[in-house]
């Protein structure tokens, strides 16, 4: 694989489900001069899907898309009989074997960065793969068990970047308070910490904490979690991460409320540079409000940066040149802004 401009961020773009928007936001994305030329980007998928996808759009004036023939494709041989919107064990099959491959060639020092466009995890069990999801696949074949999933967004409104952490993820709202535990708060933020560090130039970092229960418990009253031993834990990590200002516990409804304003009014205002919720719709119902466009998720922890499009496969307008390629343009920039933070940071550790 021949890449034109050694001093150039190398990223590889994951194609996704083939009957998903996935190409079609990847060839709006890459139509924009200002993403295309920030980086060397490989799309990992079909040579013949994104041409199959090119000339389904081509003849819609409103459209514009990057012709694959100007696309540097790490072309895959899989099926190209799929119905947009119709994704099955075979379009579920390929969008896994285009991770795969981009992880591959990745840990083999061909990328510095992967994006990942959506995937459909009930296909990918349809064709044999049991993973809850891209994040866990990356993990498992980069040899990382400490991983996190963090949401980035940068507001239009005013430019204040919004960076928010989950301690849980894909579970049942039941099992949340059984999960955590302060091995787990300290292997997040641990993870935090560092990643607010390397790849984004924070060194000290302030970091809000969010309560468990409404109020943060209030004193037991309403949940009990907080005074048996979240408060313990805060008051230790403070003690461990000297480097960090660590805020909270505040109570979940009031914690959003300066987020919200520096995105849409103020972005000086004094405001955490990042947000440590502890379950999934704590720290994404405020997030997808705000940045449902903007938000972009990155999995921290791996030996590489991995962005990717906060939306799903989109199975519903697949097909019919209306879906919004912001996300993955955002995806691509973040994963360029990154990867160069990280090398940066790693040559000064290891300077050549």
């Amino acid at each position: 694989m021949t890449l034109s401009d050694s001093h150039k961020i190398n990223l590889a773009i994951t194609l996704g489900d083939p009957a998903s928007i996935g190409s079609e936001i990847i060839l709006k994305a890459l139509s924009h001069s200002l993403v295309s030329t920030q980086a060397n980007i490989t799309i990992i998928g079909s040579q013949i899907c994104l041409e199959k996808t090119y000339n389904h759009f081509k003849n819609k004036s409103n459209i514009n898309l990057a012709h694959p023939d100007i696309l540097n494709i790490f072309d895959i041989n899989t099926s190209s009989d799929f119905t947009w919107g119709e994704g099955n064990a075979d379009t579920g099959k390929a969008s896994f074997l285009y991770l795969e491959k981009a992880i591959e060639l990745t840990l083999e020092g061909k990328f510095d960065g992967i994006v990942t466009a959506p995937t459909a995890k009930i296909l990918w069990q349809k064709a044999g793969y049991d993973y809850p999801g891209q994040t866990e696949v990356l993990a498992q074949k980069s040899g990382v068990d400490k991983f996190a999933m963090m949401f980035v967004g940068k507001s239009p409104h005013t430019g204040w970047t919004l960076r928010t952490l989950l301690a849980t993820t894909h579970i049942p709202l039941k099992a949340v308070s059984d999960t955590l535990n302060s091995d787990l708060m300290d292997l997040k933020l641990d993870l935090l910490i560092h990643t607010l560090k390397q790849d984004f130039n924070l060194t000290h970092p302030h970091i809000a904490i969010a309560g468990l229960n409404p109020h943060s418990g209030e004193d037991g009253k309403l949940g009990t979690e907080e005074k048996e031993w979240l408060n313990d834990w805060l008051d230790n990590a403070r003690k461990r991460c000297p480097q960090a200002k660590l805020t909270g516990l505040i109570p979940p409804d009031t914690m959003w409320i300066k987020p919200a304003q520096a995105w849409y009014h103020n972005p000086n205002i004094p405001v955490a540079d990042a947000f440590f919720a502890l379950y999934h719709d704590q720290g994404l119902i405020p997030v997808k409000s705000m940045a449902f466009e903007q938000a972009i998720n990155t999995t921290i922890g791996l030996p590489f940066i991995r962005t990717s499009p906060d939306h799903g496969t989109a199975f519903d307008i697949a097909g019919q040149g209306i879906a919004n390629p912001n996300s993955m343009i955002s995806a691509i920039e973040l994963a360029i802004v990154l990867s160069k933070n990280r090398k940066k940071i790693n040559q000064q550790i290891c300077p050549s």
